[in-house]
Parts: C-alpha cells; structure tokens; sequence
C-alpha cells in the first residue's frame, strides 16, 4: 500500500462537474492499494500518516502532527504503475476493485477522511502548502 501525502492549505475533489469533498488545512492523501495488502496493512499505514510531523510548530519548524486538521483521500491505482518497460505503464500490482475498496474505505474511516469516490474520474484541486509531499508505503 502506498500513501502519497500533500500537506495542503486546501483540496477538493469533483466527480462530473459536481464537488463531492473538499478540506481547508490538511492532508491529501492519495492512496494506492496492492495485490496482498491486508487490514494491518491499512491500520499500520493511517497510523502513520496520522502521526506524521509535517505541520509548523510555534517556532514554524515542521514538528506537529495532524491533530485536528482534515484530510481527503482520493483512491489511486495508478500509483502502483509500472512503465519501466516501454511506454504505457502496467497496472498488474493494483488490486483488483473488488480488494482495494473495502481497504481505502478502512483507511478513510482510521482518519476520519472525507473521500472521493472510488473508480471515478476525479478532478483534484488543491493548494500544496509548503510544498510538503511525502511517499510512504506499508
């Protein structure tokens, strides 16, 4: 599982013209579900993206974590797209719908996430603050 994490002044994400989630202060996460990946998987990777230390302190050295700020998730396959052959990545290491779903609605719900809507095409907003972005994988 692998959780690309944008600390953002905000993001939103619309489906169809239509918004379906946005956040002020925060967290997005993009979040890509493998072959293999378990509940513990999801459960150690919110943990950790939880208690990430990527927001100011007083003194403004990145040392809080994401306390009562918000965060949106947007499911994202294609983080696990794999183009070293050729031009046009493989998606063979995602997991299939039917696996991931159930997986990213578990980490949406260990964050208390709003989300976007899983197998859609989205348009994705936000405002990369810092910029601050970080890759991490369970």
């Amino acid at each position: 599982m692998k959780a690309l994490v944008q600390r953002v002044s905000q993001a939103a994400v619309d489906v169809e013209g239509e918004r379906v989630a946005q956040i002020g202060a925060g967290m997005l996460v993009l979040l890509g579900v493998k072959r293999g990946d378990t509940v513990e998987d999801v459960e150690r990777l919110a943990a950790k993206v939880r208690a990430l230390r990527i927001f100011d302190d007083a003194e403004g050295r990145m040392n809080e974590p994401l306390g009562e700020r918000e965060v949106l998730c947007v499911s994202q396959f294609t983080l696990y797209g794999d183009a070293r052959k050729g031009n046009r990545p493989s998606y063979v290491a995602a997991a299939p719908p039917e696996v991931a779903q159930p997986l990213y609605e578990r980490f949406c719900g260990e964050l208390g996430a709003k989300q976007g809507v899983f197998g859609a095409r989205m348009a994705v907003e936000l405002v990369n603050d810092g910029p601050v972005t970080l890759l991490l994988e369970a």
